[in-house]
């Protein structure tokens, strides 16, 4: 019907079947910006503000908060013009008598591991095998799911790989070096292991880092919060994160990556716990910390690095990063597309995946 567009639960990640509602943030009636927040949706790991396709007002809210439904469900309806309530009401039983869940489950990719050199390495590919290639290398203590919401708004436009660095997820547990030179090294090995080209990088605190080093044979770069571009770094996220046993402990260490720490679900602190009780991640994160971060700061300067590339860049920060501060983007070189976002931590790539995948595609374009 013209005029009235459909929000449907999205898929926010690669395998992602259901969500739900977790809030409303406009009430029927209310006007709606294309591009605006008008609900949290809340997964299993973490909850996201969704977006709306479409200018207009909220007319209806399908789902109520707190119910658990399908990907592709309608929750709402949004009207540019002046649609009576019989045409919503028509609108919407047209909606539900179309929609067929999708068997999601059993389609959705899973990861793989690669045999390189320095040992395995996990992968989760994404997106048309003929596409530009485009690699997702995660942070200190992350893994491939810390890109679960932006990789499958990149895999519409490139062949994603989203890795698991070493002593990390599920690649080997065996450190080539804990440096940044050492795990780019790493990277290119994987690289080379799975046939891939210069790629579009995108690099995460840590990874950013590690793709920083490999600029030079990339087609762009995309960093979030890097590291390398400043002294100051968080030791009390390092030190928890590394020293974290129980869940609480771990609830508090990862609220320090958020500017809202109610974001965090009890999957996201659950699944990190599982992965540091697995044999050599202790070791492997103190000794990546050390290699790094010795005496409570960043050993290495790469600003002469990012000045010296000459492909395509973009440097992403959240104001509210509490991690690495948001000054490291400060008198960076004229030729990088700095790009901070305000009420945002260190996790831009979660908290502002739509906004960031806009920003990687179009220095990817530039």
């Amino acid at each position: 019907m013209a005029g009235l567009r459909a929000l449907v639960m999205p898929k926010m990640g690669l395998a992602m079947t259901e969500g739900m509602v977790a809030a409303w943030r406009k009430a029927p009636g209310e006007p709606v910006a294309a591009g605006e927040e008008v609900a949290d949706i809340e997964t299993s790991k973490i909850t996201a503000g969704y977006e709306s396709p479409a200018a207009g007002s909220l007319r209806r809210q399908v789902v109520k908060p707190g119910v658990m439904v399908p990907v592709g469900t309608l929750i709402g309806v949004i009207a540019d013009g002046t649609a009576d309530d019989a045409e919503i009401d028509a609108f919407i039983a047209a909606q539900h008598a179309a929609f067929v869940p999708a068997a999601e489950a059993a389609s959705a990719p899973a990861p793989a591991r690669v045999a390189t050199e320095i040992g395995p390495i996990q992968v989760l590919e994404a997106g048309p095998e003929d596409a530009p290639p485009l690699v997702l290398i995660h942070g200190f203590g992350g893994d491939l799911n810390n890109w679960l919401f932006l990789q499958p708004l990149l895999a519409a436009r490139f062949h994603t790989f989203a890795i698991d660095l070493p002593g990390h997820g599920g690649s080997t547990k065996t450190l080539p070096g804990g440096n940044f030179a050492a795990l780019a090294r790493a990277v290119a090995a994987f690289l080379r292991a799975r046939g891939i080209g210069p790629a579009h990088l995108v690099g995460h605190s840590l990874g950013g880092a590690v793709a920083l080093m490999l600029a030079p044979e990339s087609l762009s770069l995309s960093l979030i919060s890097p590291a390398g571009l400043g002294p100051e770094i968080n030791m009390d996220y390092i030190g928890g994160f590394i020293a974290a046993r129980r869940a609480r402990e771990m609830q508090a260490v990862l609220a320090m990556l958020f500017a809202d720490p109610a974001l965090i679900g009890r999957d996201m602190v659950e699944g990190v716990l599982r992965y540091k009780r697995l044999d050599g991640v202790a070791a492997a994160l103190q000794a990546i910390a050390a290699a790094n971060f010795a005496n409570g700061r960043q050993n290495t300067s790469l600003r002469a690095t990012l000045a010296a590339i000459r492909v395509p860049t973009l440097v992403a920060w959240g104001e509210a990063d509490r991690i690495i501060p948001a000054a490291h983007a400060d008198a960076l070189s004229p030729s990088v597309r700095v790009v901070r976002f305000p009420e945002t931590g260190h996790m831009a790539h979660m908290e502002r995946a739509a906004d960031l995948a806009r920003h990687i595609i179009g220095i990817a374009d530039a």
